[in-house]
């Protein structure tokens, strides 16, 4: 390369003040002007790539909430401030473009540890979970991440050749990096993760550096043959890991890794849907009113309860998972209406290909997001509203708060009741803030902890419930889910065990402008428990 290529601003020695050998340094200069530029734009398109993966890859291991982005997003850049330290270094010392390939090269080979998620999702240190986003998340992109950042300075220091223009050839080094960040982002999120999965896309981000790579350490005259050699190898590994992830996931969508697996359940063999890590559904494919869960039982006791006043239900459902309830009531309320909200359509995809909904079943799906549903006016109000969108590492804030439930309430028809479950820990913080919530909107509030030993239990499921009518308790108490026990009314708080709850500790009303939703869920994050007395 030239000598401009290892930071000389001064002339070839010997040469003279000619206009024509300034003339060939700045024709040389021409040269090497569009390579900067596109240098920095595949490498901060990469960084963004992988970061934006990095939440779907470690999603089945240790769950999606704002301390996975947290975790993700500080070390990413941990990684990415390393490297321009690093970077800088070597490149004052070592300024060529060898040092630019090997850069390149080391990139793209450790942007395959990435790959090995499966081995090390499985061996995390603890229990706790923030522990273990922070040690997997590091493990798998913390060096990638910083090899990757110390190659825009070896690319600022290689186009500088004159000191006249350093402000202007950094910019635009800076700007080629940041539309380069940009068009990663949104290839990743609306086109990438979606069409190829995951691991693919880590396949093609390391294929892509390790060939840059070989541009710059490589002759010209045996780079096409390298690079030809690369792809082949890369295209079969590719291969291989496609169907192997597949085997990980039935389904890899832009919200969950789904995946369909079969187990036994008191003597009967069920299919289990998993969410990234969180089981959600249990589903018997011969008996659609099999429910396993307690907060299904509780939801099909408070079903029957207000089907007693009125048989033909219109109910909608806030989250459709193994849609195994919206199955229970078509079954169970032949007459009813029914409705899904679904945000992700591969769930619902493969709640029809897997899981046993009827292809010409009367349930009406919405895949959008609840949220934006609601807001609409309603055509015709529902007898009951379920919510069923929430787990303990992935809560959606914003149908947590009190302008969203004011939405559900506008809803809903006279006597109609919004049932929702969720997730917490003994200490309670967000089953608090979540009744408290309730309460601004409607009248009678109800709470019910699915087990006896919730006060003892890391993690447990509570039913909520929110009316314009009282619940008539007596009534309730006759009323079970077909399995001998009328769980609800016997789980239900009464008016002071609520009381006591709430002023237990601070009972925070969420809104849209203040829902630390996954700060009170801390708790149930690391697994705490309180001490006997």
């Amino acid at each position: 390369m030239s000598e401009y290529l290892n930071g000389e601003a001064t002339l070839p020695e010997g040469s003279s003040n000619s206009a024509v050998t300034r003339d060939a340094v700045e024709t040389r200069a021409r040269r090497w002007t569009w390579q900067p530029y596109a240098i920095v734009f595949v490498s901060s398109a990469c960084i963004m790539i992988l970061e934006l993966v990095a939440g779907r890859i470690v999603a089945p291991y240790v769950g999606v909430s704002l301390y996975t982005w947290t975790t993700i997003i500080g070390v990413v850049l941990a990684g990415i401030s390393l490297g321009n330290y690093a970077g800088g270094r070597l490149a004052d010392r070592w300024p060529s473009p060898r040092l630019l390939g090997l850069l390149f090269l080391l990139a793209g080979l450790t942007s395959f540890i990435v790959l090995t998620v499966n081995t090390l999702g499985v061996r995390l240190p603890t229990d706790y979970v923030i522990v273990q986003i922070l040690v997997l998340v590091t493990a798998l992109f913390f060096v990638p991440s910083a090899i990757l950042g110390g190659i825009s300075p070896v690319v600022a220091k290689l186009a500088v050749y004159d000191l006249a223009t350093t402000g202007a050839t950094v910019g635009k080094i800076s700007a080629a990096g940041t539309l380069g960040s940009i068009v990663g982002t949104f290839a990743t999120g609306f086109v990438l993760i979606s069409r190829f999965g995951t691991h693919a896309i880590v396949w093609g981000v390391g294929l892509t550096l390790i060939a840059m790579g070989v541009l710059f350490l490589v002759p010209r005259q045996r780079a096409a043959l390298v690079m030809a050699t690369v792809i082949v190898v890369g295209g079969l590994g590719l291969a291989s890991q496609m169907g192997w992830t597949r085997g990980t996931c039935s389904l890899e969508t832009n919200y969950f890794c789904i995946k369909v697996r079969e187990e036994e359940r008191d003597g009967e063999t069920v299919r289990v849907l998993v969410l990234d890590r969180l089981v959600h559904s249990f589903t018997s494919m011969d008996d659609p009113t099999k429910l396993v869960y307690g907060y299904e039982r509780m939801y099909a006791e408070a079903t029957a309860y207000r089907a007693a006043d009125k048989p033909n239900l219109r109910a909608l459902f806030i989250g459709g998972g193994g849609y195994t309830f919206p199955k229970y009531m078509d079954a169970t309320y032949p007459d009813s209406e029914l409705e899904v909200i679904e945000i992700d359509p591969g769930v619902t995809r493969v709640a029809y290909d897997l899981l046993g909904v009827p292809a010409d079943s009367g349930i009406v799906t919405r895949n959008e997001d609840a949220r934006m549903v609601l807001r609409e006016p309603p055509e015709q109000p529902f007898d009951l509203i379920m919510g069923d969108a929430f787990n303990d590492y992935s809560v959606p804030y914003h149908l947590t708060t009190r302008e969203f439930n004011d939405l559900v309430a506008r809803w809903l028809a006279p006597g109609g009741m919004y049932m929702v479950n969720i997730i917490d820990g003994p200490r309670g913080d967000f089953v608090r803030a979540f009744v408290a919530t309730l309460q601004q909107t409607f009248p009678y509030v109800y709470a019910a902890p699915t087990i006896d030993a919730w006060r003892s239990s890391p993690r447990s499921t509570f039913v909520l419930i929110g009316a314009d009518e009282p619940l008539d308790i007596d009534r309730l108490a006759g009323i079970d889910a077909g399995d001998g026990q009328a769980l609800l009314a016997r789980q239900l708080l009464d008016a002071d065990e609520l009381a006591a709850l709430l002023a237990e500790g601070p009972a925070i009303t969420l809104t849209d402008q203040f829902a630390p939703v996954d700060q009170m869920l801390a708790p149930t994050f690391r697994n705490e428990v309180p001490a006997p007395n």
